[in-house]
């Protein structure tokens, strides 16, 4: 898949270069010394090159912004600079329609679908003329792949811009009088992206081949179809597509959770969508910039080394990381230790494999954080991050904290670049959903045998009384969940553990939806969220490690505590979403239609005609 989308590339900047030059004018012709739209989509192989160029547009960060995502969530602080400063206008919930996020976002999705629809066009002109039947049933996949990214774009606007009513672009618009589309109904634009991927559903695989894996497939369609129907507290229906995705397509849990993170086991059994990167494209490119598709523009968001704090876990989030039970019936909970006198013994985690997996604690000692055993070193050169004035807490997702120091050439020049795929989509995200629609459902078994299965894959203490269950030897938590105490748990512990810094948006999709849609749909959720988390209170300990060269050095501040309200002790400067909490409005919910759209299109606001 990553020869699939990094050839031919120069052509294609040569191609976009063109498809405004096609006039009715008689005085205008095409350059017979380049390629155009009229003179290029002829072949099977010039669809496969078009459809390179639309998976090219789907691996840009920009389709996502899944770290300012999370900063409009509850899952994360983030400024740029140490506490307590913090600017960050997605944080602080005053973003509007000339900010710089919704307008990139906009224009990518809007760039992904024109280069979508280039292949859907050129297959409609082109379908029965090919040479071979093989020709043929290739070209066919190629359509089916390309009405697949068309109606994942469609999602992802549905999902986050104005209440799901965008324009919709059914063609290559070859002009800006024709790109200028109004904005269609939200109910429209869902039946035109699930008319895609229902497509898709039954014209795509369900797996491909070695030298084509990372193409999308039947399932993740499903899944899409699943979430779009579940979003909107449909959750028979939803139910429907997960137990399809779960069953029917081949999926498993990987055996270790960092599968899913990481640069090793990409593309393995739990991935169901997934955005391919590499660090061997464009090399020439410096380590900023964003065209190079290696520069997922997380690295340098998450990491805390040379880099900057733009997400880091919120202090809630941090503490369930670190309170997160293992289960003591679980071996991998346990690991040798070599003791002062040249003796071995088993010793018991720090935390959970998830835990360990997801994030870097100060306190953490059994999983190396940039080839270190203690994760809080700072005497290597480039400098691993130091846990100090108040940053207790760092995502190692999208980070390459397991490829070794900080010096060494696995990491990029200047640290920010990143082959990490795009887990877009996993298996333990849909048990998960799928068990929120059996609680909706009334189905409490069923809801916790999902649950637990993505727990006990992380080696975790299962819910439910002890005995119960699937794998009834393992530890329990021992309490009787009802609906509502198990979808509580669910919301404000699995999801934000399991899938916290993945995705394309969900968290903001689902606080937006639990204060809509089901039998324990919350009103005005995200608000009142807000307004929970800024009553908090914190401070940060000191914790004392020991260095490579024996030393006893202090990190101030490095483990973070909740305190009562009013306790002495407390940290003002410690306080998270105050200003979100006051902030955040209905009209936050989603993002807004940008104003590069607003200014350029006249007929953006135009009555749609049924």
């Amino acid at each position: 898949m990553k020869k699939i989308i990094y050839i031919k590339l120069a052509f294609f900047s040569v191609l976009a270069l063109t498809f405004t030059s096609c006039q009715d004018d008689f005085l205008i012709e095409d350059n017979p010394n380049q390629p155009s739209t009229t003179t290029f989509w002829q072949t099977i192989d010039d669809l496969e090159f078009g459809l390179t160029g639309a998976y090219k547009d789907f691996a840009s960060a920009n389709n996502i912004r899944m770290t300012d995502d999370m900063l409009r969530s509850d899952l994360a602080w983030g400024s740029g600079f140490q506490r307590p400063t913090n600017s960050n206008e997605y944080y602080l919930q005053i973003f509007n329609e000339a900010s710089t996020i919704p307008n990139q976002k906009w224009h990518q999705n809007y760039s992904t679908i024109f280069s979508a629809n280039q292949v859907i066009d050129a297959y409609d002109r082109l379908k029965g003329t090919f040479n071979s039947e093989s020709d043929e049933e290739r070209a066919a996949y190629i359509y089916a792949e390309a009405r697949f990214l068309r109606g994942y774009m469609y999602f992802l606007l549905y999902n986050s811009f104005n209440g799901g009513a965008v324009p919709i672009h059914d063609k290559a618009y070859d002009t800006p009088e024709k790109m200028a589309q109004p904005i269609q109904p939200a109910e429209k634009v869902r039946a035109f992206l699930e008319a895609d991927l229902e497509y898709a559903s039954k014209s795509l695989p369900i797996s491909w081949n070695d030298g084509h894996k990372g193409r999308v497939t039947a399932g993740a369609a499903v899944a899409l179809l699943g979430q779009t129907a579940m979003y909107h507290g449909e959750f028979t229906t939803a139910s429907d597509y997960f137990d399809k995705v779960i069953n029917d397509y081949g999926y498993a849990l990987t055996e270790d959770i960092g599968s899913n993170f990481t640069t090793r086991d990409e593309l393995n059994e739990e991935s169901i969508l997934e955005v391919v990167y590499s660090m061997d494209f464009k090399d020439n490119l410096n380590q900023w910039d964003g065209r190079d598709v290696a520069n997922t523009a997380y690295h340098k968001g998450l990491t805390g080394i040379n880099g900057w704090w733009n997400a880091v876990a919120a202090n809630w989030l941090i503490l369930e990381y670190r309170n997160d039970p293992l289960d003591t019936q679980d071996p991998r909970n346990y690991v040798t230790v070599e003791n002062s006198d040249g003796s071995t013994s088993e010793v018991k985690r720090s935390f959970s494999l998830r835990t360990s997996q997801s994030v870097a604690l100060v306190d953490e000692m059994q999983t190396p954080y940039y080839a270190n055993a203690n994760p809080l070193k700072g005497d290597l050169p480039g400098q691993v991050t130091i846990f100090n004035v108040k940053m207790t807490c760092f995502f190692r997702k999208h980070t390459n904290w397991d490829l070794g120091a900080v010096n060494e050439d696995a990491l990029s020049p200047g640290k920010v670049r990143s082959a990490i795929n795009e887990r877009l989509i996993r298996l333990g995200e849909i048990y998960l959903q799928y068990a929120e629609c059996q609680i909706e459902l009334g189905n409490i078994d069923e809801a916790l045998k999902y649950i637990n299965k993505v727990r006990r894959r992380a080696g975790v203490v299962l819910l439910g009384p002890n005995g119960s269950g699937e794998y009834p030897s393992n530890d329990h938590d021992d309490i009787v969940y009802d609906a509502a105490s198990l979808m509580e748990h669910l919301r404000f512990k699995e999801y934000p553990l399991e899938l916290a810094c993945e995705g394309d948006g969900d968290r903001n999709i689902d606080l937006r939806r639990w204060a809509e849609y089901g039998t324990y749909a919350i009103p005005n959720l995200k608000k009142t969220r807000f307004e929970e988390l800024a009553a908090k209170r914190y401070k940060a300990n000191d914790y004392e490690v020991t260095m490579a060269d024996g030393a006893k050095v202090t990190r101030w501040g490095s483990i973070v505590e909740e305190l009562p309200v009013g306790d002495p002790e407390i940290d003002p400067n410690w306080n998270e979403f105050q200003e979100a909490a006051i902030n955040y409005n209905e009209t936050k919910a989603y993002w807004p239609v940008p104003n590069s759209e607003i200014i350029s299109n006249g007929n953006l606001y135009n009555i749609v005609s049924e």
